[in-house]
């Protein structure tokens, strides 16, 4: 199925109005795609990192790409528990993700800790606005979906972000004195 056509459904005897499912799956594969992306990014900086933090770096973006990995399951099942189809193979995601694209030319730890945490960020953010979305349109159980993911994903972006804060923490002392 092609992004942007009506979505197949399933019958399901889940009480959401036929069309809140399908905002609602909407939303999902929205997320799946981003979260997919999120996986594939976190790998990247993985990969790719250098630098006197390397190893220490190396397992944190593991860690939030497995995380990310979790998330995807859990959001494709959900799609489908609703009666949809979950849209979630690489060119689906590379279409339909809302995370910008990598910094290609990201080296040093320093600079995948800025742009993973600026990516993840954006995710958290977006999961975060699902969650009210997901409550509005009467899907608790989505709702909670997404606060589950964005509590780890918080969680996540704070590990990113300490190694950064530490660094202009630093900083700002040595001015201040």
């Amino acid at each position: 199925m092609a992004i942007g056509t009506q979505p197949r459904t399933f019958d399901t005897r889940v009480n959401i109005s036929p069309e809140n499912r399908n905002r609602v799956i909407d939303l999902l594969n929205t997320s799946l795609a981003s979260t997919v992306d999120l996986k594939t990014q976190a790998k990247f900086a993985h990969w790719n990192v250098k630098g006197l933090q390397f190893f220490q770096v190396h397992e944190l973006f593991d860690t939030v790409a497995k995380h990310a990995e979790g998330y995807i399951d859990l959001i494709a099942e959900r799609a489908t528990a609703l009666g949809g189809i979950a849209n979630g193979t690489v060119r689906q995601a590379a279409k339909a993700s809302s995370l910008p694209e990598y910094d290609l030319n990201a080296i040093t730890a320093e600079d995948h800790l800025r742009v993973l945490s600026e990516r993840l960020a954006n995710y958290a953010n977006s999961a975060r606005a699902a969650i009210d979305q997901t409550e509005d349109w009467g899907d608790q159980v989505t709702s909670d979906l997404f606060i589950q993911i964005a509590r780890e994903a918080d969680k996540d972006l704070w590990f990113l972000e300490a190694h950064l804060q530490a660094g202009s923490e630093a900083g700002q002392l040595r001015r201040a004195s």
